[in-house]
This record gives C-alpha cells, structure tokens and sequence, in this order.
C-alpha cells in the first residue's frame, strides 16, 4: 500500500512568498482581476477597473474579441515557434506594448518603476503618462528597454515642451500623444467614490484602509504619490488631494487639431505614436501626415461611452492606410490569442494596460511578470494551434467574424 502511495503521491516545491502562493491561483487575466478587487480599495480599484458613463464601450472592446474565430491550419510542423515582432523598425519578443496609465503608484507602491522591469526583462515596450507618478527621469533610469512618453497637449504648452525636452534628454524612443481627450469622459464611478490623490481621509477611507490592511500599510509606508511630471502652478505635483476631473478640465486644450501634430513634430526628433485614432477617415489623415504609428484606441471606454471597439477597425483601417503607418489595437486585449487575432486582421501589436495593473496590484513587478509570462505562452500556443510558425504565417486567411 505505501508503495502504491508514493507512486501517485508527488509533492510541489514550497513557496514562501505570499505573492507567489496568490499567483499560482492565478491561471488568467480574469483571475488577478479578482484578486486586485480584494486587495485594493474600492475606490483606488474602481479607478483602474471602471470606464465610462455605463461602461458599454468598455464591455464592448473586450466583446469584439470573442466575435472573432480562427480558421487553424494542422500538419504545419509548428515544434518551433517564434513570438517575436516589429515596431517602428525595431525587434519585439512579441507584439505588444504596456499602455500608459495614471495613478499608477496607487495600484502599487512600485508604480511604474515595476512595469518597466518587467517589460524590459519580456522584451515588449512600456509606456509613461504625463499623468504618471514617477518621473521622466526615474522611469528611464529604471529598466533599460524600449519606453515611449505619452502626451497631453495641455494649453500650458511651454510644460508640454519642457516635458519632450526631458524625455528626448532620457532616451526615450518615441511620443504618443493622446487625442481623444477634448473633454474628460465621465467616468461615474469615480464621480461615485469622489476619487482624489492622494485619498482624502474621511470615515469612509479610514474604514477601506482597514479592510483592506495590506494595501494600506504598503501606502502609508511608501512615498507619498504624486504626479511627477508636472511641474507648473497649481499642477497636481505636491501631496494636497487634487481632484483629477477639475484639473483636466482646466489643462485640456478642445482647440487641439492637426497643427498641433505639426507643432509637435517641430518640437521632437524622433517617431511619433497617435493615440486615440477611432475612424477610418483619421487613421488615413494620420498616414498622410507622416506619423510612425497610429494607436486604434477609445481610452479603455474611458472617454466617449459608445466608440466603436478598436478590434473591429483594424481590418478597414489596415486597407485603407496601405501600410503607410502602422496599427496598434488598443482596448479588450486579455490573452495571448487576442494578439494574434490582431495581427491576424492587420495590426503591428496590440497595448494593454488593465491586466498588468491588476497583476501589479496582486504582487508588484512579479505580478506584472506573471501577466506578460502568460500572454507570451498564449501567444505561443495560439501560433501552434493555429498552424502558424510566426507572425510572418499570420493573416486575414487565419481569421474570420463570426
């Protein structure tokens, strides 16, 4: 009988780390979700996880997603297959960039310090936000991959130029200014939560602090967050609550149009990535005026509620630019097949942003690692399921709406 026992009975290593207990239990996107909901106050996590008005667009990009099947090939000799890509010229383990976000320090104390270890160290591009809580400099002494800065065009252009200055002074490989911002979306949720940074102490913070013990001793043991980058009077750069929605509102610029671009192309040296791009007519505008690259976008459904899912202009757009710009989809990227399905339909790469906050909310850089570990082994298996040694193999062929 104990022989018998030890012939079945086999014993895993042990993990000490309680990061790495939680993320074993963590077998998907979907799975860190749910683990940052728990670890995180309600309202910190309602600022990552939420969109805006009734969330439809959000819903929907996600959506689009699982409206597309594949058309596998088989007896393809897939025993090697090859994840990598390009982007703007240079090599990627995979075609994917981490997108830009805010307040990221709030998810976790690492910020964005974390996110750019672990892009660098998976070979994929990290993004910075003006609105970002560790500086241009920081974020670039950090990691030594591949990073893009992100751009507000605010009415305080001298700040904007300041800040392009700083990041060609960084090293940093291209801009990516956003344009679906004339306005701020409502995003109800925070509206709800009366979302500031930092917290304003109240009752009701005091009491999500308690119960939520981990998150909060991480807060209050770490440094204070701020918005790193901005530097102007009245800017929401010091440690007083800033409201976010009052200080857009005051610093977003509705006049912004296609002469801005060019005055930014006169103000930066290097490739230029519009972000935000939601028609056909302004993907084909954008390559007739030479941008690098082009981001199908609709802020994560944090804008404008009822935008279309940046999934299902990938295909019109691809024809319509003939190659003359290159197509990141942006919004609902969840796995690894989704990448595929992308490029299937004629994106360069794909940019997330939620699932590597979640995974930076459960465990820190090694959260972030297990995302990016598992969107490369989906990617990988989704080639070999699908009969594809490389992107190279994948096209419009693989793919069809069902």
């Amino acid at each position: 009988m104990l022989k018998s026992l030890r012939s079945v009975l086999r014993f895993g290593p042990v993990e000490l780390s309680p990061a790495g207990r939680r993320l074993r239990r963590a077998a998907s996107v979907a799975d860190l979700r749910l683990m940052a909901r728990r670890r995180l106050p309600r309202g910190v996590f309602d600022y990552v996880d939420g969109a805006a008005e009734d969330e439809l667009t959000m819903q929907r990009n996600a959506a689009a997603f699982r409206q597309v099947e594949f058309r596998p090939r088989v007896l393809r000799d897939v025993s090697e297959v090859d994840p990598s890509g390009t982007l703007l010229g240079r090599p990627l383990a995979m075609p994917l960039v981490l997108g830009p976000t805010g307040f990221t320090r709030a998810a976790g104390s690492g910020g964005e310090v974390d996110v750019a270890r672990a892009a660098a160290a998976a070979g994929v591009v990290c993004s910075l936000s003006t609105l970002g809580t560790t500086s241009i400099e920081d974020m670039a002494a950090a990691a030594s991959g591949r990073q893009w800065f992100q751009v507000y065009v605010w009415r305080d252009r001298g700040l904007v130029k300041e800040m392009l200055a700083r990041a060609a002074s960084a090293g940093y490989e291209a801009i990516m200014p956003t344009v679906d911002t004339a306005v701020l979306g409502r995003r109800e949720r925070d509206v709800r939560h009366g979302f500031t940074l930092p917290p304003q102490l109240g009752l009701g913070t005091l009491l999500d602090g308690v119960l939520h013990p981990a998150w909060t001793w991480d807060f209050i043991t770490s440094a204070a967050i701020s918005f790193a980058n901005l530097r102007t009077p009245g800017a929401p750069g010091g440690t007083s609550a800033v409201d976010l929605s009052s200080f857009m509102s005051e610093q977003v610029d509705a006049s912004l149009s296609w002469r801005d671009v060019d005055w930014l192309r006169e103000q930066w040296p290097g490739p230029i990535v519009l972000k935000g791009i939601q028609s056909v007519a302004d993907a084909g505008q954008a390559a007739d005026a030479g941008i690098e690259a082009i981001v199908l976008s609709n802020h994560g459904g944090r804008q404008l509620d009822g935008a279309p899912p940046p999934l299902e202009l990938v295909g019109p757009v691809a024809e319509a630019v003939g190659g003359r710009t290159e197509i990141i989809c942006d919004g609902g990227v969840r796995r690894g097949s989704d990448i595929v399905k992308a490029v299937a339909l004629g994106a360069t790469a794909c940019m997330m942003a939620r699932p590597y906050l979640y995974g930076l909310a459960v465990a820190g850089e090694r959260g972030v690692q297990h995302v990016l570990a598992m969107f490369d082994a989906g990617v990988r298996r989704t080639l070999a399921l699908a009969g594809c040694r490389s992107f190279a193999e994948v096209g419009p062929e693989l793919v069809r709406w069902r």
